[in-house]
């Protein structure tokens, strides 16, 4: 059995909206859980980044993925998508950290590979509740792959 890995994660936030980056990058540091958080603003930069593609070639691969759904270039469903068919990182966990409550959503998410849904809360207290919370219990309780 896997130890418990009990350290931050380098974690990437695919996210197009400065305020919600804030709320978020603000809240995971709070909760002591991202290491590193790296922020890239569309669908398209998401996957080079995480193919370590120009001018991502020299970032370590991150532990974890934050999702918005709806970015430019490329949705969140589409990056899910390519992340799952794509050998070196569909076993790279990816949640999904929207505004939408469409059940239509959640459902296609995780039909889609991403191992958790979230839904993004409209003031910061309840987002560092989440960041807590989440911080936890991926620390403490669940087990992930090792990074490639």
């Amino acid at each position: 059995m896997r130890e418990m890995d009990q350290n931050p994660v380098d974690i990437l936030l695919a996210e197009d909206n400065e305020d919600d980056i804030v709320f978020i990058t603000d809240s995971f540091e709070e909760a002591n859980f991202a290491n590193v958080m790296h922020v890239v603003r569309d669908g398209v930069e998401a996957l080079k980044f995480l193919r370590r593609e120009p001018p991502y070639e020299n970032e370590k691969q991150v532990g974890l993925v934050l999702l918005d759904i709806n970015m430019p270039r490329k949705t969140g469903f589409q990056v899910l998508e390519e992340i799952k068919k794509d050998p070196n990182l569909k076993r790279l966990p990816v949640v999904m950290l929207t505004t939408s409550q469409r059940d239509e959503d959640i459902i296609k998410s995780f039909d889609s590979g991403a191992c958790s849904y979230i839904q993004k809360p409209v003031d910061f207290d309840k987002m560092r509740a989440i960041a807590q919370h989440f911080s936890l219990y991926w620390t403490l309780v669940s087990c992930t792959p090792p990074n490639p």
